[in-house]
Formats: C-alpha cells, sequence, structure tokens
C-alpha cells in the first residue's frame, strides 16, 4: 500500500536505475540521472530517497522469488 502521492516510477525508470546502480553510481547520481516521464512531476528528477525505494522494492520481491524457487526445488 503506498502512503503519499502519486507513483512516481515505472519500468524503464526502474531498468535505467538498475544499469546505473550496476556501474557503481550513488543513489544521488541515479536520481539525477533520471527523469519523471508522466504525472503533474513529469520533467523533474525522482528523490534518491525515491531510487532507493525502489531499488529496494526490486531486491526484496527477487530475493523472495528466489525462496519461492528453492522451496519448489526442495518439495519432493
Amino acid at each position: 500500500m503506498a502512503i503519499g502521492g502519486a507513483t512516481v516510477t515505472h519500468e524503464a525508470m526502474l531498468s535505467m536505475a538498475l544499469h546505473l546502480r550496476d556501474q557503481d553510481l550513488s543513489l544521488r547520481e541515479i536520481a539525477a540521472r533520471l527523469v519523471i516521464t508522466q504525472g503533474a512531476k513529469r520533467g523533474r528528477h525522482p528523490s534518491p530517497a525515491t531510487v532507493m525505494r525502489m531499488l529496494g522494492d526490486h531486491d526484496t520481491s527477487i530475493t523472495e522469488l528466489g525462496a519461492r524457487a528453492d522451496d519448489a526445488k526442495q518439495r519432493p
């Protein structure tokens, strides 16, 4: 459940953020390179906190998927 304003992130932004993180850029550097493409904040950059939350949510979902796959492999 989201608290606060409208969501400004989307799949293309996540993909670019992951690419930039792989290049060892800081959250501030990643946020400065991303641009919001829709909504009232269109044309602005997301905050570093938004980038951290987006990447953290992605990492959590990947970890959960991996754990489910491991559980499925262990079942006879």
